[in-house]
């Protein structure tokens, strides 16, 4: 792994000084390539850099201890030095093998969340808003563009599915453990006796894919339009703004219906249809390689549950990891960063571990 760094050390800085070489500023495309590069080479250099002192302090309290001579003072001071550097040592060696794990090539895009209710009827369908509600308010906390790109709203304030992007960095390292079965224990307020109902929501979150990353060929793609159904006044029932996408190969088939005008809902088809079939290409992969799979706390499995929020006790579990918060307001109202840490971290932890294996 120290031969791994050293190597690695020596790339980093040879790309710092080619990012203040004027020829390679110019080059819009290779001064960003090589920045991204720099940038993401940036903590494990660090650390490895932190590593090295650790080691030399570590090295030369031992070189004292070891030649002898020395008073009770000052030998108590060598021994202090030497724990001291030693536990930082473990530490950064731990950090870096954390580090220096593959990273998730996706990790930095942005992201489609669809939510679709479950079981549970009209319950489902306010659950699967409080959801939504949820995201959005912690992409806003972290400063990122939400965007609905379809809705299917219910009478009484919820969604039978909705589909939203989220852009910001690292949108997708944040949430991509979100997709499964998300289970609600509550009282609806429509229920008069007051008892306990399970309900469930779907959620899948799909890295939004560009044009230039799937190219998607126009001869196989059904595309129909029709009046829109549902809130909207006059203009959208008489309006053949809706769009019916069906990609043929695979028969995936997205609706856009929120925007007055063809060409928009047509947009956000398209973007949502980019990002399925993107999944459904990443699943492919991922089943090649199971034991790659089987390792992670699980990032793509609809049919999974995952999670369960239960009202009268305040209680979110992630089923996953055996996380359990007693703070269920203060997580649905976006505050989901502990919830990820652990999720993350126990990724982390499992891939050590198959990688040590």
């Amino acid at each position: 792994m120290f031969e791994k760094l050293a190597v690695m050390e020596q790339k980093y800085e040879d790309i710092s000084r080619k990012l203040s070489d004027p020829e390679v500023i110019s080059d819009n495309k290779t001064y960003t390539q090589l920045m991204r590069e720099y940038k993401n080479m940036t903590p494990i250099i660090d650390k490895y850099r932190e590593y090295k002192a650790a080691k030399s302090a570590f090295d030369e309290a031992k070189e004292l201890l070891d030649e002898g001579g020395l008073d009770k003072e000052f030998k108590e001071m060598a021994q202090e030095e030497l724990e001291t550097a030693k536990a930082s040592v473990e530490s950064c060696t731990q950090e870096l093998k954390v580090l220096l794990l593959p990273k998730d090539p996706n990790d930095d895009k942005n992201v489609i969340i669809e939510i679709r209710g479950g079981a549970g009827g009209e319950e489902a369908s306010l659950f699967a808003n409080s959801l939504y509600r949820m995201y959005s308010m912690y992409a806003e906390a972290r400063g990122w563009k939400q965007e609905i790109l379809n809705a299917n709203p219910t009478e009484l304030g919820g969604f039978k599915e909705i589909s939203f992007s989220v852009e910001g960095e690292g949108a997708y390292s944040r949430l991509k453990y979100e997709s499964g079965v998300h289970r609600v224990q509550r009282v609806p307020e429509t229920e008069s006796q007051g008892r306990i109902h399970t309900s469930t929501v779907t959620v899948a979150v799909l890295v939004e894919a560009d044009e230039v990353e799937l190219e998607i060929n126009p001869t196989d793609l059904k595309i129909d339009y029709f009046r829109a159904s549902g809130a909207g006044g006059q203009h959208i029932n008489k309006t053949e703004s809706a769009v019916r996408i069906t990609y043929l190969p695979t028969n995936v088939v997205v609706e856009c219906q929120d925007e007055r005008s063809q060409h928009k809902n047509k947009d956000r088809a398209m973007k949502i249809l980019r990002s399925r079939i993107y999944e459904a290409m990443q699943e492919e992969q991922d089943a090649k390689i199971a034991s790659e799979r089987k390792m992670q706390v699980g990032t793509g499995d609809r049919s999974e549950r995952i999670r369960t929020y239960n009202y009268p006790q305040g209680r979110l579990t992630d089923h996953r990891i055996g996380l359990t918060i007693y703070r269920l307001e203060d997580i649905l109202n976006g505050n989901l960063d502990e919830v990820f840490d652990a999720l993350a971290t126990a990724d982390q932890a499992a891939k050590l571990a198959n990688q040590e294996a």
